[in-house]
This record gives C-alpha cells, structure tokens and sequence, in this order.
C-alpha cells in the first residue's frame, strides 16, 4: 500500500513511519514543517513541504505519488495552547483537516486513518472511558478533533470514505532512533527526564487538588511503538473491508499515573533528583482520562507490548542521552 502520512515529520508520525516501512507500505510525507524536523524523515521517503489548508497542493501529491490510503497526523495537539488561541486550532484542525477530506474526494482516495484524543470525552462520567461515552470536551483542541472526526463520518455518508479515528491520550517513550522534539516542549515525560538532565531546573505540577489519589492529574501512558503500531493495523483493517466510521479508544486497560507518580518512577529510572514546583491548575484539564481498549484489541487485533511505565520512561531516558551525545539539543 502507498500511504501519505500527514504529519509524518513529526514525534508519533517519524516513529509510524518506520513502522509502516517495515511492514513493507510505500510512505510519502506532507507536512509543514512548523512542529515537525525534516531530517527524522527516512531517506528515500518523499517529503513534500505543504500545509494542509493547500487543498490544490494536496490534490497534486495524491494524484502524482499514487497515494491508496491516508494517515492524518497533522492536527495540532497542544490543550493549554488551544485554550489561548481557539482559532488557531480550528483553522489547522478543521480548516485544514477538511482541505484534506475534499483533496481526497477529488482524488478518488477513500481510505484515511485519523489521529485522535481521548480528550473528545472531556470529564469523564466513568472510568475507563469507551467508545460509547458521552462526547464532551472541555478545551478547544478536543473539540477541534471531535469536530474531525464528526465531519468523517458524513463524508462517509456522503463520499463512501472509509475511515477509523483513533482516541489516544499521553504518547510516550521512544523507539532507539526517534523520541519527543518538540519545540517548546510541553509533555511531562521529556520535561521531568529534562529536569533529571540538568536542562531545566524544575518541573512544574499543575494542579495538586484534583480529585485523585495524590491530588495530581491521571492520565494513561501509551508507548509511541504501540501507537504506531495501532495505525498500521487501522489502514489494514480497512485495507481488507473492516468496519468503517468507527472510533477505537487505544489505552493500556488500568487505572493510569498520576503527575507525581511519573516523576517518582523517572527519579528511579534515572537515578538523579528531580526538583518540583506546584503551580495552579491549567484551564481546560480533566482530571482522569484513562481509556479501555477493548474494542481495538477485539476489531483491531491491537496488543501493546510496552505498558510498563518504568519501560516508557526508560526508553525516553536512553533516546535523551544517545541524541545529546549526537549533538541533538532540547528546549529548555
């Protein structure tokens, strides 16, 4: 299969990429380049510089690079930053996300698998979250997805588009070529490891009275292997006829981690102290997302194989300290 991964220059699409080549897929990137790094792109893997508002440039690279399938990586996926700029995300998530549904339209391209968010579900009535919950966001960048993934389905309706939207919540670790990069960083993982580094002084919890256990946000962890692994048997499965319009929650099945517990197992990992400063709570954070994934696991054959936090963390540990060695450097 020839697939276009838009989004592909960034943290989840770099580590799918190699996924999807290993599996034996043609890949062909688009991506802007305004969150992601040209040089995670394999060579050998075209890389066309375009922004998803550029419905004609998109036409052309699924008319001249043959493109069978989609995957839509490219929304961004910041809550705090959604929250300060709404339109920004409506006009890179919707505005864009549909440039890209009428390009495949025009292009005779029917299948797309598109990268989603627990945070469609807002503040959950029930833990863990399924499929079937109430839909209710509480900031824009979920309701910019949720936007999405509605529009989808009508463009089933309407089109025949075969689609499947893929709620995940904290991707995290890093594979032994690729890890987080982002500029500025605003993940907890990289921000503790960094603290741990001596990159920053501190890390900062947002929020210490939430209704959890230790009073920190709770949120599943899900390795970026796992994740990738996910969208490779998402295009399969409409490859070979699987149900369509359909959402798949992609959550590790317990009861997830709190902020301090994160930062607790990456003093362990590391073996370094970690500073903490407490700050208020940031607007439009709920205070447990943990999903059920029953369903992709069922329908999907899905099966994580890295769910362990002190493995995530790892992972994320030794990608930090093979790139600093390389030379690569990380936003204080």
């Amino acid at each position: 299969m020839r697939v276009l991964v838009a989004g592909g220059a960034g943290y989840i699409g770099s580590v799918t990429i190699d996924h999807l080549i290993e599996r034996g897929h043609d890949v062909v990137v688009v991506d802007n380049l305004s969150r992601g790094h040209r040089d995670v792109v394999p060579a050998g893997v075209p890389l066309i510089e375009a922004d998803l508002t550029d419905t004609t440039a998109l036409r052309r690279v699924l008319a001249t690079e043959r493109i069978d399938a989609v995957l839509h990586l490219a929304a961004f996926a910041l809550v705090g930053e959604s929250m300060a700029d709404p339109g920004l995300y409506y006009r890179n998530n919707v505005v864009g996300g549909l440039s890209l549904l009428e390009a495949m339209v025009a292009g005779g391209v029917s299948r797309i698998v598109f990268s989603s968010t627990c945070a469609v579900y807002g503040e959950p009535r029930r833990l863990p979250l399924e499929e079937t919950d109430p839909l209710d966001p509480t900031n824009p960048y979920g309701e910019t997805k949720l936007a999405f993934e509605r529009a989808m389905h009508w463009y089933h309706r309407s089109h025949g588009l075969q689609c499947v939207s893929l709620r995940y919540f904290n991707a995290a670790g890093a594979t032994s070529r690729r890890g987080e990069r982002h500029d500025p960083e605003t993940h907890l993982i990289p921000l503790v490891l960094q603290a741990a580094a001596g990159l920053r002084p501190a890390v900062t919890i947002f929020g210490t009275d939430y209704p959890t256990p230790d009073g920190t946000c709770v949120r599943d962890y899900i390795h970026v292997s796992d994740l990738a692994a996910a969208h490779g048997l998402a295009l399969e499965h409409l490859a070979t006829g699987g149900r369509s319009a359909e959402a798949y929650n992609l959550g590790c099945g317990g009861s997830g981690y709190s902020v301090r517990q994160v930062i607790e197992t990456a003093r362990q990992v590391t073996g370094r102290p970690i500073a903490v400063r407490e700050g208020p709570r940031r607007p439009g954070d709920p205070a447990t997302l943990v999903a059920s994934s029953e369903r992709a696991r069922r329908e999907l054959g899905w099966m994580p194989n890295h769910q362990d936090l002190h493995e995530i963390v790892r992972s994320a540990w030794e990608w930090m300290q093979k790139s600093a060695l390389s030379g690569r450097t990380f936003a204080s």
